[in-house]
């Protein structure tokens, strides 16, 4: 584990079993809760395909950003896997347990620009980040928009917690390098947050 502006880098925290595992119990997530490609608030639909698991899921739309209860199709987000949840309380011993688990996936040409994750009601606990898949280009940037930023390569297996001051710095994903990962059969990027929302 190392740390770039607050950021704890936890390089190979999952190995190719592991990540195995916690891929099977993604599927299990979107077969439950289909993927779907959510719309900004400017009216643009986002590169990357997303669903959740928990009591609550992350939503967009010209309303707005968002946590909601149910899927856009109208049914309960699924359960987080409990293999999901291993990795959170380990990460995060003693804490709350999350209360959604946000799983975007990335093709080849999707990116996520400079954002912070402020929806939640507390940010006393991290956001817990894990990469599966191909390589992401990771950004970090810092509280307020604009000034240096850092870069890193993300890969699988690899997981990020943003905590404390790293909690509300902005970050990004710039590019895939697609097919350095064999996990997924048709390649990509799938990133999983773990948050407490309430």
């Amino acid at each position: 584990m190392y740390r770039i502006r607050g950021f704890e880098i936890h390089d190979g925290y999952l190995d190719r079993h592991a990540q195995s595992s916690v891929f099977s119990a993604v599927q299990e997530i979107a077969r439950a809760a289909p993927p779907y490609a959510p719309m900004t608030p400017w009216g643009k639909p986002m590169r990357v395909k997303m669903t959740s698991a928990g009591r609550l899921g992350w939503y967009s739309d010209r309303r707005g950003y968002r946590y909601v209860d149910q899927h856009p199709d109208g049914i309960p987000w699924p359960p987080i896997p409990e293999v999901i949840m291993e990795m959170w309380r380990d990460l995060v011993p003693g804490g709350r347990d999350p209360e959604c688990c946000l799983v975007n996936y990335y093709g080849e040409d999707a990116r996520m620009g400079l954002h912070q994750d402020k929806d939640e009601a507390d940010f006393a606990y991290p956001v817990v980040s894990v990469s599966l898949g191909d390589d992401g280009l990771f950004r970090i940037g810092n509280d307020t928009k604009g000034g240096k930023t850092e870069s890193l390569w993300l890969r699988s297996g690899d997981v990020v917690v943003m905590g404390g001051d790293a909690r509300l710095r902005y970050h990004g994903i710039d590019k895939i390098r697609f097919g350095t990962s064999t996990l997924l059969p048709k390649g990509g990027r799938i990133n999983l947050t773990l948050r407490v929302v309430t």
